[in-house]
């Protein structure tokens, strides 16, 4: 008996409307958890209308990948998500009635493909690579460098963002910090000029020190 793969459950459900339908209702229901997320992080009803508004006025795959990126950046946001419910709650939403709702559901090879589909999408996360001579960069999670790995520190931003923009990332070259963009260049937008730079929760997100003097940077 063939071992059940990701792979050949993608070939056998392979209904284009089906795949598109639970597809879109699955970004729905990801929609949903982060404006749960944000209206519990912040409490703040502007912060959840920006957020949205955004997302809306992307094409449904670039509302995806911009949802996967959110969540790297706030990997908080899907503690403790019930990624079976998120799936149901999409069928749910798909199907026509009742009864073929629950066959949906009665399907374990079905749920564990769009389970697995769900993850693939919305689970993207980054990591901090060290190259041979024990310096540090940013690699994608299917392997793309974002930041070559010259630095001597990296510190990620996982911090609220709500406007769906890269955040920059703070580095240390040569005792001095400063902010890199993970643009697959590492383009330097802040110099390396300061003792140390720190995060803020709320914009301007860092906050820099140089020579005893306190600079926020709007970037």
């Amino acid at each position: 008996m063939e071992t059940t793969t990701h792979d050949n459950l993608k070939m056998e459900y392979t209904d284009p409307i089906e795949l598109r339908q639970i597809d879109k209702f699955v970004c729905d229901e990801i929609s949903r958890q982060m404006h749960r997320y944000i209206k519990a992080m912040k409490g703040s009803h502007a912060h959840m209308i920006r957020f949205e508004q955004r997302l809306r006025e992307l094409p449904q795959p670039e509302r995806e990948q911009a949802l996967a990126r959110y969540i790297d950046l706030n990997r908080h946001s899907v503690d403790g998500l019930d990624w079976k419910l998120v799936v149901a709650r999409a069928m749910a939403d798909y199907c026509d009635t009742y009864g073929y709702f629950l066959e949906m559901l009665a399907d374990e090879a079905r749920m564990a493909f769009y389970e697995n589909r769900a993850k693939d999408k919305y689970l993207q996360y980054h990591r901090v690579s060290e190259s041979a001579d024990g310096h540090f960069g940013l690699t994608a999670h299917d392997g793309t460098v974002l930041i070559p790995a010259v630095y001597d520190f990296l510190r990620t931003p996982y911090v609220y963002v709500d406007d769906l923009k890269t955040m920059p990332v703070i580095a240390q070259r040569n005792g001095r910090f400063g902010l890199v963009r993970p643009d697959g260049e590492g383009t330097v937008i802040v110099p390396f000029l300061y003792d140390d730079i720190q995060l803020r929760d709320e914009p301007p997100y860092f906050e820099a020190l140089h020579d005893g003097e306190t600079t926020l940077l709007d970037v």
